[in-house]
């Protein structure tokens, strides 16, 4: 496949790489700053499941100097996500689709509006990294996963060169049945795991010590899943379980890409995701307290 990576943050990078090592065609649209660091760089992936060094990336800054492309991984920012829109736009007139793994939901809709609903698939992931001082992606936790669907029908085949071009790459390629359920799962779980981290500016190991703060978390899920069922998408009790479990399940010293951009004192994602859920909330006519109190927490610092 002819694979574009818009966005080669610590998750871009990471994915577009290890597609990169399994003999994909790869490139990355990236800003003049982060193609000068990845020029005297290179792209390194240091990993518990394998480290791996692209010495030189094909970069581009310019979406017109692609000639071609079956497949965008639009991996950026919430808050970078219309200034995405020209060179997507460029991409999808050449034949791509498009596979955003951002956190939260609105982006579907958003991008559905300006590049159409057959050029925009469901995706998500799963992974927790970040960018060290030289630009390298230090990948930390034992999961890896990058899961897409499609949204409609006619987005089966790009669905199916997706699962062929991830099958022998150094990660975990899901294709969902459902993903619209899934993408909500993800959007209930980053939710609380972003906002109780960040709010409290911890690691998880440390909320899980008090079962007070956990149990903030824990409210979040809930309200995400009440969100949902209001949005007419079937998350259940099993699965808040699952995600209480998962939550539990991560290492004491893990925390999320919110609370790591706090600590880094740049922009957080709280209003496209926190904000973003309280907006379709008051579309609903309905309230999420423990959210907004999280939002509240954190808007200082985005």
């Amino acid at each position: 496949m002819k694979i574009v990576v818009v966005g080669a943050g610590a998750l871009g990078a990471y994915f577009g790489a290890r597609w990169q090592e399994a003999g994909q065609d790869v490139t990355f649209l990236v800003r003049p700053k982060r193609a000068d660091q990845l020029r005297k760089n290179g792209l390194r992936i240091k990993s518990r499941e394998g480290d791996y060094q692209l010495e030189r990336p094909v970069l581009v800054e310019d979406a017109g100097e692609i000639q071609q492309a079956d497949l965008v991984l639009l991996a950026v920012k919430g808050y970078h996500l219309e200034g995405t829109m020209e060179p997507l736009q460029v991409l999808v007139d050449k034949g791509a689709k498009v596979l955003p793994v951002l956190n939260g939901i609105e982006h579907i809709s958003i991008l559905q509006k300006r590049l159409g609903k057959d050029a925009v698939l469901g995706g998500l992931s799963f992974i927790i990294s970040t960018l060290d001082e030289q630009g390298g992606v230090e990948h930390t936790s034992p999961f890896h996963d990058l899961v897409f669907g499609p949204l409609n029908p006619e987005q089966e085949e790009i669905c199916r060169e997706i699962a062929a071009a991830s099958e022998t790459a150094n990660f975990s390629a899901r294709w969902s049945e459902d993903i619209e359920t899934d993408m909500w799962k993800k959007y209930m779980f980053i939710t609380s795991f972003s906002g109780i981290t960040t709010a409290a500016d911890l690691p998880i190991g440390s909320i899980k010590k008090h079962p007070e703060t956990f149990a903030v978390a824990k409210a979040m899920l809930e309200e995400m899943k009440q969100l949902a069922n209001k949005k007419q998408v079937d998350l259940t009790d099993d699965h808040v379980e699952q995600a209480t479990q998962q939550l539990n399940g991560l290492d004491d010293a893990a925390t999320s890409s919110m609370h790591q951009d706090r600590r880094k004192g740049i922009s957080l994602e709280v209003e496209h995701l926190h904000g973003g859920a309280l907006r379709l909330a008051a579309k609903e006519q309905i309230e999420l307290p423990t959210i907004r109190a999280i939002y509240g927490l954190i808007k200082p610092f985005a």
